[in-house]
């Protein structure tokens, strides 16, 4: 049995400006925050009744905030921050410069494990997702996590060195 539409509403109506605000505050973003928020009740439409509970839409709304953090690309993401860190919003397409971009793939060529660099290529390349490259790699999720970690630090640290 689905929730019907009027649990749905009553449910919306006690807890959405609750889910909004952890919306908000995980994404930063208040248009994608009510995105997802209205996703999460929108899928109450079709969810069993007894799933919609305030425990459940929390963490529904925590779990769908961290997948959208998750595929916004790790470029962008860098980009918007050195934009602010250097409040040079004006002047977006003179950055990552040609001498940049060299660094960085220098540093990913000089790390050492061939199955961390294969990882970086799937994920930044290719643009696979975490799963995706676990499975063509043969490895789990959190290997996967820990192979770009640690290409991320010798990257930030080849930067540093540079910079």
């Amino acid at each position: 049995m689905t929730t019907n539409t009027d649990e749905i509403e009553k449910l919306f109506r006690q807890h959405y400006a609750a889910l909004l605000r952890i919306a908000m505050v995980l994404v930063q973003d208040d248009e994608m925050a009510r995105d997802i928020v209205h996703d999460v009740f929108a899928s109450l439409v079709t969810a069993p009744a007894s799933t919609a509970t305030a425990g459940y839409l929390a963490r529904a709304v925590r779990n769908r905030c961290f997948n959208h953090l998750r595929d916004i690309s790790v470029r962008e993401r860098f980009r918007n921050l050195y934009l602010l860190e250097n409040d040079e919003a004006d002047d977006e397409e003179a950055w990552p410069d040609e001498e940049t971009l060299r660094l960085v793939a220098d540093a990913i060529g000089s790390i050492p494990s061939e199955q961390c660099r294969r990882v970086v290529e799937m994920r930044y390349a290719q643009g696979m997702k975490y799963k995706e490259i676990a499975d063509a790699a043969g490895i789990s999720e959190t290997a996967v996590y820990k192979h770009l970690r640690h290409a991320l630090e010798v990257i930030r640290q080849t930067l540093g060195k540079n910079g």
